[in-house]
């Protein structure tokens, strides 16, 4: 049977409005952020994918941004999971760094790490491990997930078949595509 993903994105952090990559650093939701996390909730019940379903879980990177959307959104309607494989990229050095710095480089990160943290490589070793646990204990399932960035291009290119070089160019936030919930799907 398959399973089912509907991936949400954090909702915006103190760092994204001061214009800083957080990375592995625990950054704060903002006013807007905590707002977008409870409007959220409605949203997914106008999803199409979503027409009388319910996740079974909803897991969530376990640096803080994530942890607390996912709350905002579904405590008390799902299981609320934190893992440490939906985390951000670790920028290394560059974590809580201005993105004029840190977004040029993450393309050119692809297989070498960036200093003291990881490759967009090492990210998809963790989402791959985290889509096997899911396949050996969800299968059939209907499962939110709520990360970052890095986690959700590495889904593109582990479950849509695209290049790294694909996924960047084509990620919502160059496109300034943002929707409730993105659909993925593990066969």
């Amino acid at each position: 049977m398959a399973i089912k993903i509907t991936y949400f994105v954090h909702g915006t952090t103190i760092d994204n409005e001061k214009e800083i990559s957080s990375g592995w650093f625990d950054a704060e939701l903002s006013k807007l952020g905590e707002k977008q996390a409870v409007e959220l909730k409605d949203k997914i019940k106008d999803l199409p994918a979503q027409a009388g379903k319910k996740f079974a879980v909803a897991f969530c990177s376990d640096l803080k941004r994530a942890v607390d959307s996912a709350k905002l959104t579904f405590e008390g309607i799902t299981p609320i999971i934190a893992d440490a494989r939906l985390r951000e990229c670790n920028y290394g050095k560059y974590n809580n760094q201005p993105s004029s710095i840190v977004e040029p480089m993450q393309e050119k990160m692809i297989t070498e790490k960036f200093p003291d943290g990881e490759s967009y490589e090492d990210v998809k070793k963790r989402i791959a491990d985290f889509l096997n646990f899911l396949k050996q204990n969800y299968d059939g399932k209907n499962i939110a997930i709520v990360g970052h960035k890095a986690p959700q291009l590495a889904l593109d290119v582990l479950l849509n078949g695209k290049t790294w070089t694909e996924a960047f160019a084509q990620d919502w936030r160059k496109t300034k595509s943002w929707r409730p919930g993105w659909e993925y799907e593990i066969k």
